[in-house]
């Protein structure tokens, strides 16, 4: 299937053009992302799947600010912010979306609102902390924020860390396989919330994922391989997005 990208009507909250990403030189170059042109239509759920290598998570990384394309352009709304000097994107990285790890990178010694108000101390902004308790809430973890991620199961801690990533209030929440270090039923809490997200608060999301069933939460599911996006499918089931990326070799 040909390379895409389409006219959204809902406005864009997220786009590509042209977008290539290589590591390396010469011969020992390896191409990430070979032209990938995408627009992730602002209030919906995108996940993006592909097979070992397919480049899906150097997508995600470029969408998201945390590393520069080769040639190509990354849009946020109506700004190119793969042009932008290093501290003016990560101004706008701090103030218009989040990211959430698999891994949860959370400071063990820190208190639960410490660590969702770690990213605006460190940009030098004093703590709102009506703002913490109301993210806080909004992931279910009202009353624990004196609590230490050691006292919190795996779900508890990857809610703090969507936490985190909501406190600025951002445009977009990118999720590079959020349920990937949980169990299966706290899994699919963790998608349940970003779902809510996504329906009740016109929040964007754009999720990596291997699992077919995390990926029959979004709206949408890009398929990667060899650095192109070679399919998508609209609101798919579990099977759809398995029979897919089987014939993928995912």
């Amino acid at each position: 299937m040909a390379e895409m990208t389409r006219d959204i009507g809902l406005g864009t909250a997220a786009r590509t053009a042209d977008l290539h990403r290589e590591y390396g030189r010469g011969t020992a170059a390896v191409r990430a992302l070979r032209g990938v042109s995408v627009a992730l239509a602002s209030g919906t759920f995108t996940a993006v799947m592909g097979p070992s290598g397919s480049g899906k998570t150097t997508l995600l990384h470029c969408l998201a600010g945390m590393d520069r394309p080769t040639r190509g352009s990354v849009w946020w709304g109506g700004t190119e912010v793969s042009r932008l000097p290093e501290r003016r994107l990560a101004e706008l990285r701090r103030s218009r979306v989040g990211f959430v790890f698999q891994a949860f990178n959370l400071m063990p010694a820190m208190t639960v609102a410490q660590n969702v108000e770690l990213p605006g101390r460190l940009a030098g902004k004093r703590p709102d902390r009506e703002r913490v308790r109301e993210a806080l809430a909004q992931v279910g973890l009202a009353g624990r924020e004196r609590h230490r991620p050691g006292q919190l199961s795996g779900g508890q801690q990857q809610r703090v860390a969507i936490a985190r990533a909501l406190v600025s209030r951002p445009e977009v929440l990118f999720a590079d396989e959020p349920t990937g270090a949980l169990d299966r039923a706290t899994g699919h809490e963790i998608l349940a919330l970003l779902r809510a997200g996504v329906d009740r608060d016109r929040q964007t999301c754009v999720m990596v994922t291997h699992d077919p069933v995390a990926a029959g939460y979004a709206d949408r599911v890009l398929l990667l391989a060899d650095g192109l996006v070679v399919d998508e499918l609209d609101r798919p089931t579990a099977a759809q997005v398995g029979d897919r990326l089987s014939r993928l070799g995912g």
